[in-house]
């Protein structure tokens, strides 16, 4: 009989959607000895969270995160509520001995990221940041790359994360769905909210960010609050660049923007390798895209006719995650990625390897997003402080 995961998850937005559905669908494609178990949904607005339990099948509904906290019926405390909430919510989940799971990023500021590793690490309780992203397979695939020695030497990590939706000045700022555009309760804007995820994505593949210097911009300066009605000052940034360096001696160059005219989610990266490289375009998430200069098995160079960028259609069977799918050939979306993303956090409770990333890896990438909007301010390189 398989073991309850049982679940109380806080947040009735779009990441509430997407975990719910990884629950929802968890024994169906992977064979785990847990069972998620739907016990509780919480948001303030108690008619949504009823809507939300009955489309979804939770059991019950709370309107305040502690009744999930104090609950003696729920394991795991998942938290996709906005940023300024985090770091309450996971020291009092870890205090009382429950599992947590938080939305990218950790927390508003390094301070904050320190307290919560500092909280889950005294409990001894499983915990995880969701960057999703490290489950698409074509991107796990360029890890097993890296790991396998294929790049050789790393010289250049260069990544871009681009949207447009806040182009318009009438966009307001702040309540349920533009909170993003509010720095009280964001922390940062497409540092925090998208090169996060270039972030994590980037150490994860290529090691440890030492330094940085960035430049950011906020190209409109006031905006209507939705909460007080009046326009009100701006703190996030719409657009950020920063240059990097990695602690195996490689440069890095990092640009994300919400003023991207044309792209909705268009989140790239390339590693070049002095035996090959790697691309990824999650427009084209299935596919990614291999050079190979030097031969693994025979140590040589390919032959010189024989050279180009491979386009590796990541469908079969032997790429990471899609024996648990469909047949070669046909793609999983967007969705399955969080689907991964728990099947190795439930694998790793049943094993007792504990899945990255967890919060002290999401306190590294805190770092760095501090570091560049430290950099920002101070216009000059900055110590990053990531441990090596």
């Amino acid at each position: 009989m398989a073991k309850e995961l049982r679940v109380g998850l806080i947040g009735c937005g779009f990441m509430g959607r997407t975990h719910s559905n990884a629950y929802r669908r968890l024994n169906n494609f992977f064979q785990v000895e847990h069972r998620a178990v739907l016990k509780a949904i919480c948001d303030t607005n108690e008619p949504k969270a009823q809507n939300y339990a009955a489309t979804w099948g939770y059991e019950r509904v709370e309107t305040d995160w502690r009744k999930l906290i104090e609950a003696g019926d729920i394991d795991l405390i998942d938290i996709c509520v906005p940023n300024v909430a985090h770091r309450d919510i996971a020291v009092a989940a870890a205090g009382a001995g429950k599992m947590v799971g938080c939305e990218k990023p950790l927390a508003m500021n390094v301070a904050q990221a320190e307290e919560m590793v500092a909280a889950v690490e005294r409990a001894g309780v499983p915990n995880m940041v969701w960057f999703n992203y490290r489950r698409v397979p074509a991107i796990a695939l360029a890890r097993q790359i890296v790991d396998e020695k294929r790049i050789g030497r790393p010289f250049h990590y260069r990544a871009t994360y681009l949207q447009d939706w806040t182009i318009s000045e009438d966009v307001p700022q702040g309540g349920d769905a533009l909170w993003r555009l509010d720095a009280r309760v964001a922390g940062s804007g497409v540092t925090g909210d998208l090169l996060a995820h270039s972030i994590d994505t980037a150490m994860w593949l290529n090691g440890p960010i030492t330094r940085v210097v960035a430049k950011t911009e906020t190209f409109v300066k006031e905006r209507k609050h939705v909460v007080s009605g009046l326009r009100e000052p701006v703190h996030i940034d719409d657009a950020c660049m920063f240059l990097a360096e990695f602690a195996n001696g490689s440069m890095g160059t990092f640009e994300s923007t919400r003023y991207a005219r044309g792209r909705k989610n268009f989140n790239t990266f390339e590693l070049n390798g002095a035996d090959g490289s790697v691309y990824f375009d999650l427009e084209e998430p299935e596919y990614l895209q291999y050079f190979e200069y030097k031969q693994l098995q025979s140590g040589k160079k390919a032959e010189s006719h024989l050279t180009g960028w491979r386009k590796i259609h990541t469908t079969n069977s032997e790429h990471p995650y899609m024996s648990h799918y469909w047949v070669p050939g046909t793609c999983i979306g967007y969705e399955h990625t969080f689907l991964n993303a728990l099947a190795d956090f439930v694998e790793g409770i049943e094993s007792g390897k504990w899945t990255q990333p967890d919060f002290r890896n999401g306190l590294q990438t805190q770092r760095v997003c501090d570091a560049v909007i430290e950099s920002a301010r101070a216009g000059r390189w900055m110590e990053t402080g990531v441990e090596l």
